[in-house]
């Protein structure tokens, strides 16, 4: 607890992934909102300290959700949403297409999964097969398919999803180190679930506090909650401290 207090100071960045972490997970990536209790909390914490999202959905997608304003809103993992990231959007937006006109077009074969679908992100593609019969063997056979369709392209393993993205994009570790330069923040805080995260959680700065949501692999976070049933009682943590301090200022 010593080390969490430490780093709530005054301008900590507060970054956030959203699916899995402040909205629960659902079959229906559409259906994904952040329960009442949540964001009534998240509002408050954005009137203190800078908070941001960082999240795999795009910008379009994810700014229809949040209800509260965070400070910073960046999507495709880190690729969209940055300052400069406007320089690369049109060979982002050249090589996505591509893919998703490719990959469409081998599902459409009937030889994988019908419950398997494609996400155009614009500036990344997702293959969601969360609702598959058989998931193993749906995951090796998708993983085959990029490989083929996308062989230059970075590929993110997610939670039943892949997330294909350009090469050269940077990814939420990225984003997470040029917002603490834009907002010239004495420490960060990351709160994230999934290998996606693991981008931010790797990184070597002892003024960084990481936080996974949930059980899974091993994991570079420094702390972890059980699920996301416990963020209502860690965002009262943030906000008490931060109220103190606002007190003692």
């Amino acid at each position: 607890m010593g080390r969490l207090l430490e780093s709530v100071q005054p301008g900590v960045l507060c970054a956030f992934d959203f699916d899995g972490t402040i909205a629960p997970i659902v079959d229906d990536p559409a259906a994904a909102r952040i329960p009442p209790s949540l964001l009534r909390r998240l509002a408050a914490l954005a009137e203190f300290t800078p908070v941001a999202v960082i999240t795999g959905r795009s910008v379009e997608d994810i700014s229809l959700r949040l209800d509260f304003f965070p400070e910073f809103v960046i999507g495709n993992h880190g690729l969209e949403g940055l300052p400069g990231w406007e320089e690369r959007e049109k060979q982002y937006r050249r090589d996505c297409a591509r893919w998703v006109r490719d990959l469409q077009s081998a599902l459409d074969s009937g030889v994988y999964d019908p419950a398997v679908w494609v996400e155009d992100k614009t500036y990344s593609v997702s293959i969601h097969y969360r609702q598959a019969r058989n998931a193993a063997s749906t995951k090796a056979s998708l993983l085959r398919l990029i490989e083929r369709t996308a062989p230059a392209a970075k590929v993110v393993d997610g939670k039943f999803v892949f997330n294909i993205l350009p090469r050269e994009a940077p990814d939420k570790g990225d984003a997470l180190l040029q917002l603490r330069e834009a907002t010239r923040a004495p420490a960060a805080i990351y709160v994230g679930d999934d290998v996606t995260d693991e981008a931010v959680f790797s990184l070597p700065h002892k003024d960084l506090l990481t936080i996974r949501v949930g059980e899974g692999p091993a994991t570079a976070a420094e702390f972890h909650l059980s699920d996301i049933s416990e963020m209502a009682a860690f965002l009262d943590m943030l906000l008490k401290r931060l109220s103190e301090q606002l007190l003692q200022a």
